[in-house]
């Protein structure tokens, strides 16, 4: 290239603003209310996915309990699994589950980010949230879950606090 020579800007196609259909009062809501129908549809599909990812982060806490050198390993693919949990909950009126998957993941990062190695204490802390899970999928507890759903989210973040105290702002 010269030094006399001026780029060239290129502007990409925008595929995904083509197609979004926005109308002059704004997203096309037929389009919406098609969408929600189509995830609606797909409430027993959720419930199958759910119940293999319930099964898979069991397996690994069970590999994690096994495990004789570290198990920073499995909890990050533990992570993983709470991660698409939570990632799902809330689109189909499991939120509960967005909930809990939330909760473990951000224990899970905590460790990760203190560097801690994982023990027996905190092998229980993830266990508890595993059960957790298990039982909303079990009860069908759509939605927040009612006295039962908050019970049990305080019961996790009680389990939290005793396990892992807030943080001192002032050693930050």
């Amino acid at each position: 290239m010269s030094g006399t020579s001026k780029p060239e800007f290129i502007q990409p196609p925008s595929t995904l603003k083509d197609k979004v259909a926005i109308t002059n009062d704004g997203v096309d809501l037929d389009a919406l209310e098609q969408a929600e129908l189509l995830i609606a549809g797909m409430q027993g599909s959720y419930l199958e996915w759910v119940e293999e990812d319930l099964k898979k982060i069991y397996a690994l806490y069970a590999q994690a309990q096994q495990e004789t050198g570290s198990r920073k390993p499995v909890f990050k693919d533990i992570f993983s699994v709470a991660h698409d949990v939570k990632g799902q909950g809330g689109s189909f009126n499991y939120p509960l589950m967005t909930i809990i998957g939330n909760l473990l993941c951000r224990f899970l990062e905590r460790l990760e980010a203190e560097d801690t190695e994982p023990k027996d204490s905190h092998m229980a802390v993830v266990k508890v949230h595993i059960d957790a899970m298990r039982l909303v999928i079990s009860q069908r507890m759509e939605g927040e879950g009612g006295r039962a759903g908050d019970n049990l989210v305080r019961g996790l973040n009680a389990a939290l606090s005793k396990i892992q105290p807030p943080k001192d702002p002032a050693k930050s």
